[in-house]
């Protein structure tokens, strides 16, 4: 998208958008289910330059989340809830559909265990696989998303961090931008990603800062989670204390992108060529 010339707003909804058609992920299309049995899903997006955001928190029945979130991005800054979501979403022409078309047979499977557990007070539900694209453009703009489906068994109407600027994600042209993954709670208890940006505000690389986040998210919360990092200048970092999180990572002087399934096997590796 950005080879083609489209911003880094374009490249974060396109991005986004791939992965909530994609099942293996807990964002739209294969989102974990709510304790009713329903796909309830939380998405952002912010841009850098006049720190406005669109978010949307405990919504159904949308194809792409991040779309909307972007149309929200429109008219904000502004945050909408549940059926406000749906309502806006269908007057500004999104992509609606039936909520159980967002059901995949993995996500009901899950949560029937989830149920089994649960009735045998054996286990506690536990959540994963967030999305998030962080994104630099040519002009210097930069834009966080993410989407997700929250946590296995949510209660109905719970919201999490990713639809929470400072907490799950923010930009900021002149400093970089953060997007979050793990237990929404303990992120939101130390507004993590408006923290990172703080860390890259003293002058530490993106590496750094993502690892002094999650050691804080760790050690201060018990809280489990993950972060990707874009500074002003292009320099990327990511850091996460769960036993994986899968990153890829794209700039103008690569053919291809660098993947990754766990930071270990990034090894020391860090860009300084603007994405």
């Amino acid at each position: 998208m950005l080879e083609r010339g489209g911003n880094a707003c374009d490249a974060v909804e396109v991005a986004i958008r791939s992965f909530e058609d994609d099942q293996v992920f807990n964002a739209a299309h294969g989102g974990f289910l709510n304790a009713d049995g329903d796909v309830q899903m939380d998405a952002a997006i912010m841009e850098g330059t006049e720190l406005r955001f669109g978010a949307l928190a405990a919504a159904q029945g949308l194809r792409h989340p991040i779309s909307v979130a972007r149309q929200i991005l429109n008219v904000g800054p502004l945050l909408l809830s549940g059926e406000g979501v749906t309502r806006f979403g269908e007057a500004n022409g999104a992509e609606l559909c039936d909520p159980a078309a967002l059901i995949t047979d993995k996500a009901r499977r899950q949560w029937q265990e989830t149920e089994q557990q649960l009735r045998e007070q054996q286990a506690n539900p536990s959540g994963s696989d967030t999305v998030g694209c962080v994104a630099l453009d040519a002009d210097g703009l930069i834009v966080v998303g993410t989407s997700t489906g929250g946590e296995d068994h949510n209660p109905p109407g719970r919201i999490g961090d990713s639809a929470q600027v400072g907490c799950g994600f923010y930009a900021e042209n002149t400093l970089g931008g953060c997007a979050m993954t793990g237990t929404g709670e303990a992120i939101m208890q130390v507004v993590l990603a408006k923290t990172v940006l703080e860390f890259l505000a003293v002058g530490l690389h993106p590496d750094d800062a993502a690892k002094q986040a999650i050691d804080l998210l760790g050690e201060r919360v018990q809280g489990e989670g993950g972060c990707i990092v874009i500074d002003k200048e292009g320099h990327v970092g990511w850091a996460h204390n769960s036993t994986d999180m899968p990153c890829a990572v794209m700039t103008s002087s690569m053919d291809e992108p660098c993947v990754w399934l766990r930071k270990a096997d990034a090894g020391a590796a860090r860009s300084a060529t603007p994405a």
